[in-house]
């Protein structure tokens, strides 16, 4: 394929180079990959409960929260569209999101002890950093098309290394211990329950992973057993790893940047129930806690 094709070529249904196992227009006339399309929508609602669950965190830490959320739920309209269409512009506009989301994320959110030593510690010159590369790698995207979807891959190097390190810093205590917020086990128990987060995101992306490599590899399996949905499945299984590694910096980050706040892992619908939505809020005075 061309690496000059015209735009209007690339807006036509069925010019991407990727086409996933799902079988193309089967249950819509014009929807190529149903279930892949509507999976999509997964990273639209989560946004939805996160903007209002993050209110207070914008107000008090960092307002580019939201521009996280936005961009989380840009590349699920972007996904939903690539995989209905099929199109070239459809594919690198799902790419694409994918990486500034990634971007905006480390611009906002990497610990200053890990920058680079020129950078000094300063926040905005590493954001300069990472939009100069992110820049870069777009116009890659467009010349190189068909290599995209492995080179995001290799972002999750990065994101995984940095959250092992932060973790690492939380991990006092492997056993739920008083969880009403007494003064004294506060910070025991606020590191476990951190801890626990971290886990499930290392639990989850294994399995995130097994679904794209296997829809990609083993499509003819798949076919064969009329079971061609583990793309959908990434979907939905990434996007919750996705926004869990979000909620988790953005504690790190409030923790790091804002100790005196006294971040607190949450979880909505109860917070007694973890396997809910998880949240960051905060506790200005320590006598709130008592």
């Amino acid at each position: 394929m061309s690496n000059k094709l015209p735009l209007a070529y690339s807006l036509q249904r069925g010019t991407s180079p990727v086409d996933w196992c799902e079988a193309n227009y089967r249950f819509s006339p014009i929807i190529a990959e149903y279930y892949n399309t509507i999976s999509s929508f997964f990273f639209v609602l989560l946004p939805l409960i996160l903007i209002y669950l993050f209110k207070q965190y914008a107000k008090t830490v960092n307002r580019g929260i939201y521009i996280i959320w936005t961009l989380f739920a840009i590349v699920g309209f972007s996904s939903a569209y690539f995989h209905a269409t099929l199109s070239l512009f459809g594919q690198l506009l799902d790419e694409l999101s994918i990486l500034w989301l990634a971007a905006a994320a480390f611009g906002m959110w990497v610990p200053r002890r890990h920058y680079p030593c020129w950078l000094n510690k300063d926040r905005q010159q590493f954001q300069l950093l990472v939009f100069i590369i992110s820049f870069v790698g777009t116009m890659l995207a467009w010349v190189y098309p068909w290599i995209n979807s492995f080179a995001l891959m290799c972002l999750a190097v990065p994101i995984f290394y940095f959250l092992i390190e932060e973790l690492k810093l939380y991990a006092e205590s492997n056993s739920i211990i008083d969880c009403n917020f007494k003064f004294k086990s506060f910070k025991r128990c606020r590191n476990a329950r951190v801890k626990r987060l971290g886990i499930r995101c290392a639990i989850l992306w294994p399995f995130a992973l097994t679904c794209w490599l296997s829809d990609r590899i083993f499509c003819d399996l798949w076919a064969s057993l009329d079971f061609p949905y583990l793309h959908g499945a990434w979907h939905i299984l990434v996007a919750i790893t996705a926004y869990t590694i979000c909620v988790l910096f953005a504690y790190f980050d409030a923790n790091n940047e804002h100790p005196e706040k006294i971040p607190i892992l949450k979880y909505w619908p109860s917070d007694n129930f973890e396997l809910g939505v998880p949240y960051v809020s905060l506790k200005k005075q320590i006598d709130q806690i008592q």
